[in-house]
């Protein structure tokens, strides 16, 4: 049984997903607060394996608190995040303080009825109850600020010329694209096309907060062409594609059925890029649950692609990046903080 303590300020929501977890019969809640002093306190007391913590509380807050919970008593935090951008940026700031993922906060009985929302809020308490805490306390690294003061200085490439590296991630995706694209360079040729499963609602902050942060321009991606020098992230409840009009690659958004259970889905995006061979140079998997994107990987390895995925040592997660490695098409296997250097290497053709 995980033990899991539900930090709430509202009395009706923390009943609500008391009983939503314990209908698991794989965990049990040992016990509730109120706000953030009352989780701080009762973390210490009860030692449970989990807390699910919501951002918006009084007297002391979910980030507040969570900066506490590491301090006292690290533990496995699942974030409640309300959909809104500033439940987002809040969100976003706790996953980089340390927190494993976040529940998007149901605004209605009839939501948290659904069967797949309460299997997905199910399983990823059951999957932090395993995760190092080590792989989220851990520094991140990014690039010096005179790297990010370049960002739009370079004249974008012919199209012609475009080359297009692709990113695949899942749980703990926002901390680790945070390393990897705050570290990649300016080099007129390459575009970036990243699938992080992540709710409608979310990515434009997550893309916000990466451009902040990165020499290269990041956006929610949306349809048209795609340029150098700019990272694009697949919108919320929208798979990515990429199509030839004209001979030029362009973005498409599509909302047909999830695949491996996600949209957007990192296979659906790599398959589209494998049809059009030589367009893709390098492919990543990094942290991530489940095994999206390893078929996809596989079929950009047989088109051409040098293919990479993150190491156990670093992932948060290692269910997508070992996933990859058992069809036998990942080329390197890297740590975190070597894969942008891996990047760059694979985008000369070099090994490292």
């Amino acid at each position: 049984m995980i033990n899991v303590l539900v930090v709430d300020d509202s009395a009706y929501m923390r009943r609500l997903l008391s009983d939503l977890l314990e209908s698991s019969g794989q965990i049990k809640v040992v016990g509730v607060a109120r706000n953030g002093h009352d989780a701080v306190a009762k973390n210490l007391r009860l030692q449970p394996d989990v807390v699910t913590l919501d951002i918006e509380m009084p007297e002391m807050d979910g980030l507040s608190a969570l900066t506490q919970l590491m301090e006292t008593r690290p533990v496995p935090v699942m974030m409640l995040s309300s959909y809104t951008q500033a439940g987002a940026r809040e969100t976003l700031e706790a996953l980089s303080r340390g927190a494993v993922d976040f529940i998007g906060k149901p605004d209605s009985p009839a939501q948290i009825q659904d069967p797949q929302l309460r299997q997905a809020i199910i399983d990823k308490v059951l999957q932090a109850a395993g995760v190092e805490l080590s792989k989220l306390r851990s520094p991140i690294t990014t690039a010096p600020r005179g790297l990010r003061r370049e960002k739009r200085l370079w004249t974008p490439t012919a199209k012609k010329d475009l080359r297009v590296v692709a990113i695949g991630t899942s749980t703990g995706g926002p901390r680790a694209l945070q390393e990897v694209i705050s570290r990649l360079p300016l080099d007129g040729q390459t575009a970036y096309l990243v699938v992080q499963h992540i709710p409608k609602g979310f990515t434009r902050t997550l893309a916000e907060r990466l451009d902040s942060l990165a020499a290269l321009t990041v956006q929610e991606a949306s349809v048209g062409p795609i340029q150098a020098d700019h990272v694009y992230i697949a919108p919320g409840d929208y798979h990515l594609i990429v199509r030839l009009i004209n001979g030029e690659p362009h973005i498409h958004l599509m909302q047909t059925e999830a695949v491996n259970g996600h949209r957007p889905a990192v296979d659906v995006l790599f398959h589209s890029l494998a049809e059009i061979r030589g367009l893709c140079k390098v492919a990543v998997i990094l942290t991530g649950m489940g095994a999206d994107g390893a078929q996809g990987l596989a079929a950009l390895k047989a088109a051409g692609a040098r293919t990479l995925a993150e190491d156990a040592s670093t992932a948060v997660i290692f269910g997508m990046p070992k996933a990859a490695m058992m069809t036998g098409a990942v080329d390197r296997v890297v740590p975190l903080p070597e894969i942008p250097e891996a990047i760059v290497a694979g985008l000369a053709g070099r090994e490292s």
